[in-house]
């Protein structure tokens, strides 16, 4: 394709994106970034990167870039919420890293952000446009034709849509899908490590089960910050991932927890909001010279914690499949779309750990008695932290 200069089109600075640029850039493939901010991703969200993801990147020569910054937790921690009682320890750290081959990090999502641009900016086939905010793409012969907001136009042999969960990309080529909220509502924030009472000063990931709701909590920022996520049921329908939120409202639905849970998340300021919505499954990820992934192809709700892992997978496929398919693009996303079975797993089994995490009476004894008695379930993961078909 570089030979040719079939230059591909990428709508969509993000994580998708530009692990899309490095994976393509890597292979001497042309390629054009479109992004309508500054490539400067400010979001306050905290990521988890399980070994499927950081093997990826680490094969990408983006882990070791990433790395300093991120977080490796030795464990993971489940509680029941209500009585503060610690369910289950699930190693991780050196455990999880000799058994998969490569680490799980947790890590800031501006941090990856900026990584991942660093890497992009070394290579010379990438090519980093800011301010495009993309309105329009049309396919005239070969050739794909995508055109900003302020009539600039950029041309490519095919157009990646990377442009997340409100993909505009999408809602050109499959106008007849919408989002639906799910009726559930994600809090963050994040607060200094230095002085956090136990158990909440572990290097571990928390992760507490309650009524129609859960708590998340693990360093970021190399270990300086902690990273806290609350998922309740119900609230308003709300587009964005930096929705203003009221601590108040928030803490009033958590007054089941236990106390000292609920004191941690008393400490925190500045709290922000986010719906989350599903998507019927798309017909297929691609049309014509368009293709789609991450978010914009596959939401995916984040019980288990593979969103930004499943975008970072299809951006490395999507790259093999356009590398070894270099005229025929048909083929090419044929291949890509072989991904589809997996994407639907990931998908159905986040679906069903929601309502494992929010269950009540009986069924909650129930969830708490097997967990407590549960004994190797980290390898229930093998077929999802091990995988190597999609890199």
């Amino acid at each position: 394709m570089a030979k040719r200069n079939k230059r591909v089109l990428i709508a969509g600075g993000g994580i998708g994106g530009l692990t899309a640029a490095v994976a393509l850039g890597r292979r001497g493939i042309e390629t054009e970034v479109l992004e309508r901010s500054s490539f400067a991703d400010e979001t306050g969200a905290g990521i988890q990167l399980g070994p499927n993801a950081t093997r990826a990147l680490g094969r990408l020569g983006a882990l070791e870039v990433i790395r300093p910054s991120a977080f490796r937790p030795e464990a993971m921690w489940l509680f029941d919420g209500p009585s503060g009682r610690r369910l289950q320890a699930l190693p991780l750290g050196n455990e999880a890293e000799k058994y998969y081959g490569a680490p799980y990090l947790t890590t800031h999502r501006a941090d990856l952000h900026a990584g991942l641009r660093a890497v992009a900016e070394t290579l010379a086939p990438v090519k980093l446009t800011a301010g495009f905010d993309l309105v329009s793409a049309e396919t005239q012969d070969e050739l794909v034709i995508a055109r900003s907001a302020d009539g600039i136009e950029a041309t490519g042999s095919c157009l990646i849509g990377a442009d997340g969960l409100w993909s505009t990309v999408r809602k050109l080529v499959f106008p007849r899908y919408r989002l639906r909220f799910t009726g559930a509502t994600a809090w963050r924030a994040l607060l200094p490590r230095n002085d956090l009472p136990a158990p909440f000063d572990a290097p571990v990931i928390g992760l507490w089960f309650g009524p129609a709701t859960h708590v998340v909590h693990y360093p970021v920022q190399n270990g300086r910050s902690l990273n806290l996520v609350v998922i309740t049921e119900g609230g308003a329908a709300g587009e964005g991932w930096n929705q203003p939120a009221d601590a108040m409202a928030l803490l009033s639905r958590l007054r089941s927890l236990a106390p000292d849970l609920r004191s941690l998340l008393e400490r925190a300021t500045g709290w922000k909001r986010w719906s989350l919505y599903r998507l019927a499954p798309l017909k297929s990820f691609s049309a014509g010279r368009i293709v789609l992934l991450g978010d914009a192809a596959h939401p995916v709700l984040p019980y288990l914690a593979q969103g930004a892992a499943l975008a970072i997978e299809d951006a490395v496929s999507l790259s093999q499949s356009l590398e070894g398919s270099p005229d025929d693009l048909v083929t090419a996303f044929n291949r890509y779309e072989s991904r589809r079975a997996r994407v639907a797993r990931v998908q159905g089994l986040s679906r069903r750990y929601g309502w494992i995490y929010h269950v009540r009476g009986p069924v909650r004894l129930a969830r708490n008695f097997v967990l407590g008695r549960r004994h190797e379930v980290l390898r229930d993961f093998d077929w999802l932290y091990g995988a190597r078909g999609s890199e």
